[in-house]
């Protein structure tokens, strides 16, 4: 009798456990896969995606890792035209997208090539709403944010029928095991549910 108990114990906790072991690796792979295709100046068009703003106006770490990316990419390609996409969260005193442009201008980052998508208040919602604001012809976009976020925004982008090429900034390493962590069930989800 000890042996059957034991075997109905044993049996669910390995099936759990490989489980968990199979849903690691198969995010991991996602995560990794996010990283491409690098973006070279082809669309006309990239979005920024937004983070946190603290008090004083002042972006968080992710924010601002976020906004050197669009900077350097902006820099180089003088072309392309950056949608900066973020509203205000509850704890916020201003959207993130005025943050965003706020730094670009003061960076040198003319004007007439920023759009401003302030409402939008998820990632899904970043990518909906700059949809709607750009000509409704443009079927492939640069995505910059996160380097861990980027796979979650791609296959959203997916779902509104774009295509997408990416790029990526850094994750401040204060918060990377936790973000890290979290984006993965949020990559579960996207992929369920498309949103």
């Amino acid at each position: 009798m000890k042996n059957k108990f034991r075997w109905l114990v044993l049996i669910p906790l390995i099936v759990v456990v490989s489980c968990g072991i199979g849903i690691w690796l198969l995010t991991s792979k996602w995560l990794e896969d996010g990283l491409d295709p690098k973006a070279d100046g082809t669309n006309e068009y990239a979005i920024v995606l937004g983070a946190k703003v603290k008090k004083g106006n002042i972006p968080s770490l992710s924010l601002q890792y976020r906004l050197d990316a669009a900077l350097a990419y902006a820099q180089k390609y003088t072309h392309v035209k950056l949608v900066l996409s973020g509203g205000q969260g509850p704890d916020e005193d201003i959207e993130e997208a005025v943050v965003m442009r706020d730094f670009l201008l003061e960076n040198g980052i003319d004007e007439e090539r920023l759009l401003l998508e302030d409402k939008a208040t998820s990632t899904y919602e970043n990518l909906l709403f700059s949809q709607e604001i750009l000509p409704s012809d443009i079927n492939s976009v640069t995505i910059i944010t996160s380097d861990y976020h980027l796979q979650r925004a791609k296959i959203l982008a997916g779902k509104l029928d774009w295509e997408s090429d990416v790029v990526a900034a850094k994750t401040p390493k204060v918060v990377e095991l936790k973000v890290r962590l979290r984006e993965r069930a949020a990559l579960l989800k996207a992929y369920i549910l498309g949103k």
